[in-house]
């Protein structure tokens, strides 16, 4: 087990990939402090962590606030003196027209999706920088940076910031030893994967759909405390489906 004793920090970590990565952490031996909006299902998932004999605290917080964000980081130096690993995974989708998307609406995906990686980065990097080992930050980008849908240009333009931001930062903290890397999936199922049809998974060259346990596997991979030479990159994970041509017939 890489990550022994390692704090692990984890944004948008009530549901779906950021349960996964939760759990996937503890089974390597590190700490989990999880942070989401959603409090009832935090508070189940810490529980059920600590019950198979992890060790995790949930933070009840709103990425968007930076006070949120600096006390989540306060309480992760007073729980264990460390942070080792942020995986910022906080993330939603306004799905709507363009001529119907509110500003609101607009500032409410960015500030979730991007903003938050700035503060939780920032609040974090202090700490991040002390390891001997050096500090790992992984960033949860999408496909849609690079192909898209119509109307998700909320969505999209956070998801191309992320990329961005991420190799921006891997320049700037590098002097810090620390290594800061992207994952951009493509369809991860999250719901019932056992309903999809057999035309979702024959779409992907891979030959399936992918899980959220392929992105705690990437992420493993990228906050391997062996891969120090690997920073500022963006890993693809769809499957193959951004190398597909697809025509009509």
């Amino acid at each position: 087990m890489n990550h022994i004793n390692h704090t692990v920090i984890i944004t948008g970590a009530a549901n779906g990939i950021g349960a996964t990565l939760a759990k996937t952490y503890t089974k390597e031996g590190a700490t989990v402090i999880l942070a989401d909006i959603d409090q009832m299902t935090g508070d189940d998932l810490a529980a059920e962590i600590e019950a198979d004999g992890g060790t995790a605290y949930f933070y009840h917080l709103d990425v968007q606030d930076e006070k949120d964000v600096n006390l989540l980081i306060d309480k992760a130096i007073e729980h264990t003196g460390r942070i080792d690993i942020v995986i910022n995974n906080a993330g939603i989708m306004v799905r709507k027209s363009l001529l119907e998307l509110e500003l609101e609406e607009w500032d409410r995906v960015q500030h979730t999706n991007l903003r938050s990686i700035f503060l939780t980065t920032k609040a974090a990097a202090p700490y991040l920088k002390k390891n001997p080992a050096g500090g790992r930050i992984v960033n949860l980008a999408s496909t849609r940076a690079f192909m898209s849908e119509p109307d998700t240009e909320s969505y999209a333009a956070t998801k191309g910031g992320i990329v961005a931001l991420t190799h921006a930062l891997a320049v700037s903290l590098g002097p810090d030893r620390i290594l800061v890397n992207a994952i951009a999936p493509g369809w991860i199922e999250t719901g019932n994967y056992h309903e999809l049809s057999p035309e979702d998974h024959s779409q992907h060259p891979a030959g399936r759909v992918g899980k959220p346990e392929d992105v705690a596997r990437a992420a493993l991979f990228l906050t391997n405390t062996d891969n120090d030479f690997l920073t500022g990159e963006t890993l693809v994970l769809d499957g193959g489906m951004t190398r597909k041509m697809i025509y009509e017939e």
